[in-house]
C-alpha cells in the first residue's frame, strides 16, 4: 500500500520532469513502514505547511521549482 498522499504529492511531478530520482518513491512512498518516516507525510498529517520542493528526508532542494 502506498502513502495516502502519494497521488497528490508534488514529488511525482518532479519525477516525471526528470528533476528528481525515483529513489525517493522507492524508499519512502510504497510501504507503510517507510512512508511514516517521510517528513512530508508527517507534516501533512499535522496540517503543517511544507514547500513542494522538500524531499522526504526534510531537505529543501532548491533545484526543484
Amino acid at each position: 500500500m502506498a502513502c495516502r498522499w502519494y497521488k497528490l504529492c508534488p514529488l511525482r511531478k518532479f519525477e516525471k520532469q526528470g528533476k528528481l530520482s525515483k529513489k525517493w518513491e522507492n524508499e519512502y512512498c510504497k510501504t507503510e513502514s517507510n512512508w511514516k518516516n517521510c517528513k512530508r507525510y508527517q507534516m501533512e498529517e499535522k496540517s503543517i505547511y511544507h514547500p513542494d520542493n522538500m524531499t522526504p528526508d526534510g531537505i529543501i532542494d532548491k533545484r526543484l521549482i
